[in-house]
């Protein structure tokens, strides 16, 4: 059963912009986003773009939104071998996924130009 949907997206050129402060880094992401990021080289603001739209989509599909009282290093995105992106929870978004009975948490990212885009389905 679907406990939620969410999708977002967000500009590249405006992850850029908010990356050029470092409070934004530990306010966003967590240690391992952030190391994945600093692998990406070049693209890391394209991949920082889509990190960012997956954590609010994940927001989203709980039906809290970034007011809701998940903060948003509550999830985790990492990547698997062939870099398929996957969520993992903590601290209030684990016991909010915990709360609704969710089972599996699905995530897909896209890139096109200056966007990225991603959704999430959370499943009971």
């Amino acid at each position: 059963m679907i406990l939620g949907i969410g999708c977002d997206l967000c500009s590249v050129e405006r992850m850029q912009k908010s990356m050029e402060n470092p409070r934004f880094f530990q306010r966003v992401f967590t240690e391992k986003e952030l190391a994945l990021l600093t692998s990406k080289g070049a693209g890391k603001f394209q991949s920082a773009a889509g990190l960012w739209a997956a954590k609010e989509a994940a927001l989203k599909a709980f039906g809290t939104g970034l007011s809701g009282g998940i903060s948003l290093t509550d999830t985790e995105i990492s990547e698997d071998e062939s870099g398929a992106p996957h969520l993992c929870f903590s601290g209030a978004a684990k016991r909010k996924f915990i709360e609704m009975q969710g089972k599996n948490a699905f995530v897909t990212v896209s890139h096109e130009g200056d966007n990225a885009l991603a959704f999430v389905v959370l499943e009971g």
